[in-house]
């Protein structure tokens, strides 16, 4: 690709012409302006250097002064900058590591939109100069909004309206619960508090209603004699450790959607034998299957880019599965693990 300003030839993934600095053209549906962005936010950190991205205060206080026209596009910017996104993306030394983490973070946690995060990434790795090869993005946009929505539900349709505020299940009303073995949550809650069922004894089954897309950490952690966990198709976070120690769990669905396997979430689930993880997995967190002695075999998505310390540790009979030259593959290569390659198809 050929730069309109110098004739330069543009390398392929490159935010800019290497030569006159000029943006790489793209429409993002819903933000035509992207390139205007690029240029003003550069000017800004041209002008006040890069450390002006760690100050949120400084750095929003000059927006109206470099983005006065592009009003979407300056609230959209304000709330990432708020939540720390980009502050935490220049403390990562990866900076494949840090822009995944930045996604997962702004899908996670401040349910933007596709098209709005690739918009950010593509801007502020313009602005840092980093490569970055741009995603697809969905064509089918009305209205993008700039502020952080209620996130949608699942991949598959369901019949139920999602609850409009959210609505936590807390420890209080997890107690009734204590002495029963069956357990459904009812409709309308929109997460599970952390420690809700901590070390409930007598629980065997829970099923969890599809308007949850939260899931606390340690929730059901040191619940011994539970066997089966029904999630919903709604679920988008399940922090670190909800199932630890979980030593009846024998086997395990992630929907479609959840981004991580954060840290210690099946630690010590020696009874654990199938998990199937859903392609959105992109992360695996620091001991997350440590202690899965059944755990027999394991395929793990290609999306998967990070893999944490000591996440299979204590799994004497397990083999990933994973395709060839992937992350995972190089991971479980240079870890020592057992694994298998596999083709596309599978």
């Amino acid at each position: 690709m050929l730069c309109k300003q110098c004739r330069t030839e543009i390398p392929a993934g490159a935010n800019m012409c290497p030569v006159c600095k000029t943006p790489v053209p793209r429409n993002i549906p819903g933000f035509e302006y992207t390139n205007g962005v690029k240029q003003s936010l550069k000017s800004l950190v041209d002008n006040y250097g890069t450390s002006i991205l760690s100050d949120t205060t400084k750095f929003i206080s000059f927006l109206n002064d470099y983005l006065p026209e592009y009003e979407k596009e300056r609230r959209l910017i304000r709330n990432v900058m708020s939540n720390g996104v980009i502050k935490n993306m220049l403390a990562e030394n990866n900076h494949e590591i840090a822009i995944m983490k930045a996604k997962e973070y702004m899908t996670n946690e401040l349910f933007l939109s596709d098209n709005a995060i690739e918009f950010i990434i593509e801007c502020f790795t313009f602005v840092l100069g980093w490569v970055y090869v741009p995603a697809p993005v969905s064509e089918n946009v009305s209205a993008p909004s700039a502020e952080p929505t209620a996130p949608v539900s699942a991949p598959e349709p369901v019949d139920l309206v999602m609850p409009s505020n959210p609505k936590e299940f807390k420890p209080f009303d997890a107690f009734k619960y204590k002495l029963k073995r069956n357990v459904e949550i009812p409709f309308g809650y929109t997460s599970l508090a952390s420690f809700c069922f901590d070390s409930f004894g007598f629980i065997r089954a829970v099923k969890i209603p599809e308007s949850v897309i939260t899931i606390g950490e340690y929730a059901f952690s040191e619940c011994k004699k539970l066997k089966t966990v029904e999630l919903p198709s709604s679920i988008r976070i399940m922090k670190r450790a909800v199932f630890s120690s979980c030593i009846s769990l024998n086997s395990i669905k992630i929907p479609e959607g959840v981004t991580a396997i954060e840290e210690g979430m099946f630690s010590f689930c020696h009874n654990l034998e199938i998990v199937e993880l859903p392609s959105s997995i992109s992360s695996i967190g620091n001991e997350a299957f440590s202690g899965c002695e059944s755990l027999r075999e394991l395929f793990i998505p290609e999306n998967v880019k990070f893999i944490g310390e000591d996440a299979f540790t204590f799994c004497p009979k397990l083999t990933i599965k994973c395709y060839e030259n992937s992350y995972v593959h190089k991971y479980c290569a240079n870890s020592g693990l057992n694994f298998t390659t596999v083709k596309k198809s599978y």
